[in-house]
């Protein structure tokens, strides 16, 4: 079995403060790391026989408007087939330079992900092939995941306020009003 403490000392040990930190959720740790190490520090994770990490599940980022400088997390789930074991890596970028190495040269699959990663955050995968839109149309000059637009367009004639809670219509279900 491929315990967590082994991963994160071998980490430590070959990247040393390139290793920023740690979580455990969900019975899955998440590696915290330094954004411009992480192609080296997957690339260990894939190459290392002990460690194997040699399939990328899934590539997300996430907006934190309020960590300045730290407001784009990219999130990559790594998995070790033989072994059974998942492992999380993230990665802080400032919004103002989301750029991080891409990792299409150790998996295929990262491609697609990393497209769509830029198309709805913004994030910037130096090096990457083909960094294109891959969902939203080319001409869109913003990024729609990025928490800093609102969740509903507010120009929208045919919404139904009291549907979603907002109006103060009072409905009649027999014994029981609301």
């Amino acid at each position: 079995m491929l315990e967590d403490q082994f991963i994160l000392e071998k980490l430590h040990s070959k990247f040393g403060e390139a290793i920023t930190g740690y979580e455990q959720n969900y019975d899955i740790m998440a590696v915290y790391g330094d954004k411009e190490q992480n192609l080296k520090i997957i690339q260990y994770l894939y190459d290392d026989e002990e460690l194997g990490f040699k399939f990328l599940t899934d590539l997300t980022a996430i907006h934190y408007p309020d960590n300045k400088g730290e407001e784009l997390v990219v999130t990559y789930l790594v998995y070790n087939m033989l072994k059974k074991k998942h492992l999380r890596l993230k990665f802080k970028l400032d919004i103002e330079k989301p750029d991080i190495y891409t990792l299409t040269s150790l998996f295929v699959g990262a491609n697609w992900l990393e497209r769509e990663c830029y198309d709805f955050f913004g994030v910037n995968f130096v090096g990457h092939p083909n960094l294109i839109r891959i969902m939203n149309v080319e001409e869109m000059d913003y990024f729609p995941l990025r928490k800093q637009y609102p969740l509903e367009d507010q120009t929208r004639k045919d919404k139904d306020d009291d549907m979603f809670g907002r109006g103060d219509s009072h409905f009649n279900l027999g014994k029981l009003n609301i």
